[in-house]
């Protein structure tokens, strides 16, 4: 059970790093006067996910677990790339929207799998799924406004 828990927490670590890198990206590259509020959005969201990554990583080695390193990195998320239009803020948000529901998949998989068994890992995991579905409720606000 507790090598099914740190896998998982692994999963979560490298899509929050990943998340960091192209929430990183984004918030440099967009451009134009629309782009101006998802920019900040993403910037400031980017410490926050480098947090969960600091939070996750600490708590994978309390587990008796190892931290890998990039080598060990395989990206997933395609929605999230940057795109070539600088000035496309809409796939950005549906990128961010993409990753946030995979991140809030991952953390209600690892509050089930702890239940009953690890109730520190299922605390830590639905403090992060709190944050992530902040995140999700933002970006949605911000499709709306663009959709329109």
């Amino acid at each position: 059970m507790k090598e099914k828990i740190i896998e998982l927490l692994i999963k979560a670590y490298w899509k929050e790093l990943e998340t960091v890198q192209n929430y990183l990206a984004n918030s440099v590259n967009l451009e134009g006067v629309r782009a101006e509020e998802i920019k900040k959005a993403l910037a400031a969201d980017v410490a926050e996910e480098l947090t969960h990554a600091q939070t996750l990583a600490k708590r994978i080695k309390e587990l008796g677990g190892y931290v890998p390193g990039s080598f060990e990195f395989k990206p997933e998320q395609k929605g999230l790339q940057p795109p070539q239009d600088t000035t496309d803020v809409v796939s950005v948000i549906k990128g961010v929207l993409e990753a946030e529901d995979d991140a809030i998949k991952t953390y209600n998989e690892i509050i089930k799998l702890c239940e009953g068994n690890d109730y520190v890992t299922q605390d830590l995991a639905i403090t992060l799924l709190a944050d992530e579905e902040s995140h999700r409720a933002t970006f949605n606000g911000f499709l709306k406004e663009y959709s329109k």
